[in-house]
């Protein structure tokens, strides 16, 4: 493998990732996927998807990402099951040192390695992620119609989640630890409005301390405040206090934005500030980050790298 200059390899093993090959696949590309660290990415932890087109049979994160990866490997992709720890980006040719020792040459990178969202690092929390904590109402609001939530966060992304909730929600609870906002002036404007009908209710000055529940699901939340301890009934608590792109190996190599994602745009859509090199997924959005989203980005991508390719002939 260490002798062969591959037309594309693919970093990354979500939506976007699995997607990409597929595309490379269609292209002649004959691509090489690295795995990472998770095979499926973050989503692989998801217990139920129910917005991925034409999957309304609800299947869960890691069945979904199975059927990816026998997709892309029944079309020819090439799997190494490893990380990458080291880059260099210069020039035509693209070197990338696996965690083992091995080191890969190829003409085009598609870097499809995902973000991880940021949470409260609560013992309670992790017990309860999937079984009522999540951090994205836009995949998991669904599951709560009717029904009593709160949004910990003060950042527009953190009401952009509460307004969304709101709509569905029966309450939504916004716990924040300071007593004024990020967030958009007009979001928090139109949050506030909800106040009046008791549909929004805004818990300031105060820290998350437990995630309350009965061993299967959110029963409730503790937030501590400067009057002391106090218990909230709920079926659901959102997360929004941002996310990070697994990008760090790229930092210095790649023109990043903030959060570590990678910005793109440069001459082809999904191409980063080195030629060459592509990025799809949530390394690269920072605002969408659904899976559906990154899969449509993946192809994208390896779209972009078919036509630079073919420029470079």
């Amino acid at each position: 493998m260490t002798n062969k200059i591959y037309q594309t390899v693919i970093l990354g093993s979500g939506p976007a990732g699995f997607t990409a090959a597929i595309y490379a696949c269609r292209a002649g590309l004959e691509p090489l996927l690295i795995t990472g660290q998770q095979l499926g990415g973050q989503l692989v932890t998801t217990p139920e998807i129910s917005n991925w087109p034409g999957r309304f049979d609800n299947p869960n994160g890691s069945d979904l990402m199975e059927t990816l990866e026998k997709h892309a490997s029944t079309l020819g992709t090439q799997f190494l099951y490893e990380y990458i720890v080291e880059v260099d980006l210069k020039g035509d040719i693209k070197t990338l040192t696996t965690a083992s020792g091995q080191v890969i040459q190829t003409k085009t990178l598609i870097i499809c390695t995902g973000a991880n969202a940021k949470y409260l690092g609560i013992e309670s929390e992790t017990q309860y992620k999937g079984k009522g904590v999540s951090a994205c109402a836009t995949c998991d609001g669904f599951f709560f119609r009717q029904k009593k939530v709160a949004v910990v966060g003060g950042g527009s992304a953190a009401f952009i989640e509460a307004l969304y909730l709101a709509n569905i929600c029966s309450k939504v609870y916004l716990v924040h630890r300071r007593d004024s906002f990020r967030a958009e002036t007009a979001l928090v404007k139109r949050l506030t409005e909800l106040q009046k009908d008791g549909k929004v209710e805004f818990i300031l000055n105060a820290n998350v301390d437990e995630i309350l529940g009965d061993g299967n699901k959110v029963t409730g939340m503790v937030v501590i405040n400067q009057t002391g301890r106090h218990e909230i009934e709920l079926d659901g608590v959102f997360v929004a206090i941002g996310h990070t792109a697994n990008t760090q190996i790229f930092e210095g190599k790649l023109e990043l934005e903030k959060g570590g994602i990678i910005k793109t745009g440069f001459g082809f859509k999904t191409q980063t500030s080195v030629p060459g090199v592509f990025a799809a997924g949530d390394c690269a959005d920072g605002e969408y980050r659904q899976a559906i989203t990154s899969a449509g980005t993946g192809c994208m991508a390896t779209l972009d790298a078919e036509h630079y390719l073919q420029e470079k002939l």
